[in-house]
């Protein structure tokens, strides 16, 4: 058996390997490292496979955020509602612009952001609402919208982990992930779905004069050389990491396919354990190869029997690695405690934290890793 990896990027790279490699001399070659033409071919192919009209490369997904809201010309002391269960670059972007970070509860099936949640949330103050696209699970975005139209505020789609994802409307109709709130933000590290080789990321908007002011708050504010019209920041994809991205891209759907794939057998072998809670889809719906409201960034279980760190290290004893996203709430990280939170206002955030644990997930894991992992898992927990 091949060795488990939690990524295996060294696999998906042999694929592509001659592509790439030939992207890059030629990059080399031409020495235009910094807006190349390469950047600008994928950003125009990415704007093709989402649909979205403008797409705005960028350093890395933690800019985007904070790119994204520069360019709505939040202020100080304004409020923007996100989830309590994130990675902390969610929160971390607001707080450093000095808007107020309010964290909420999140739904107990797809760990994403409550819509319930956010309307007790609101305040006078509350400019905008961040949606996070969890482990590769869109949010509710009908209820997010409706709540955000009600009452005004922004919506700006935490993308990092969903992209490829189709969300599909109460009507019918879809639309990408990251194409349907005010703007988006993406990250491309190595092991997202749609990974460069380094840093990376991206802002998506259809609204033209947003996307306007976002191409100079990337570039230190100018639209014309050393002419600074507003505040920006040097935040720039390289054309390195843009020709990786454009090997990438059109493999974006299959990559996603695999991962469901890996995630149908990993639920059939874990299914029906009393112990074990298996992801469950948006509205109930069954995990099919073709169901692609879900992308499987991460493959996320809850182990209900208080047992979960213990099988954490016997997996690692055994050569499976594995992650806990998120061991503690942001509420109560230091960085964003706040005496306007009560833990009871966080029920599910503080269940999930002693529960989730993340198997490997990637394109290339085969029948015989599935297999092992899923026995062990069993073995333990029986």
């Amino acid at each position: 058996m091949r060795k488990i990896q939690m990524v295996d990027l060294q696999s998906q790279y042999n694929f592509i390997k001659d592509q790439v490699n030939n992207s890059i001399n030629e990059v080399l070659e031409s020495a235009a490292f910094i807006n190349g033409p390469e950047v600008q071919k994928f950003q125009k192919e990415l704007e093709n496979y989402l649909d979205v009209k403008h797409v705005i490369p960028c350093a890395n997904g933690t800019d985007a955020l904070q790119i994204a809201m520069m360019g709505l010309g939040l202020k100080p002391g304004d409020e923007v509602i996100t989830a309590d269960f994130t990675f902390a670059a969610t929160a971390e972007v607001i707080a450093l612009l000095n808007l107020t970070p309010v964290l909420v509860d999140v739904e107990p099936d797809t760990f994403n952001i409550d819509p319930e949640a956010i309307k007790k949330a609101i305040t006078p103050k509350t400019k905008a609402i961040v949606p996070v696209h969890l482990f590769g699970q869109c949010a509710n975005m009908d209820a997010i919208m409706e709540i955000a139209e009600e009452h005004n505020l922004y919506v700006i789609e935490d993308n990092a982990q969903g992209i490829g994802a189709d969300y599909t409307f109460k009507n019918g109709s879809k639309k990408k992930s990251g194409n349907i709130g005010d703007v988006a933000a993406t990250s491309f590290f190595p092991s997202k779905n749609l990974g460069c080789y380094g840093d990376g990321g991206a802002i998506f908007t259809n609204d033209d004069d947003l996307a306007h002011t976002i191409r100079g708050i990337v570039n230190h504010g100018m639209y014309e050389r050393y002419h600074h019209d507003v505040v920006g920041v040097n935040s720039r994809l390289d054309s390195l990491q843009a020709v990786i991205l454009r090997a990438k891209l059109p493999l974006l759907d299959q990559y996603n396919t695999e991962r469901r794939k890996a995630a149908i057998k990993y639920t059939e072998a874990l299914k029906d354990h009393q112990h074990i809670i298996t992801p469950v889809l948006a509205g109930n719906e069954t995990l099919t190869e073709d169901n692609s409201h879900h992308v499987f960034h991460q493959y996320t279980l809850r182990i209900t029997n208080g047992k979960r760190d213990e099988l954490v290290q016997f997996l690692n004893e055994n050569g499976i690695p594995c992650g806990v996203y998120y061991p503690i709430p942001l509420h109560r990280q230091k960085a964003y405690v706040d005496e306007r939170y009560d833990e009871a206002d966080f029920p599910v955030t503080e269940q999930l934290v002693k529960e989730v644990i993340s198997l490997p997930m990637h394109t290339e894991l085969d029948d015989e890793q599935i297999g092992f992992i899923t026995d062990k898992i069993k073995a333990f927990i029986s």
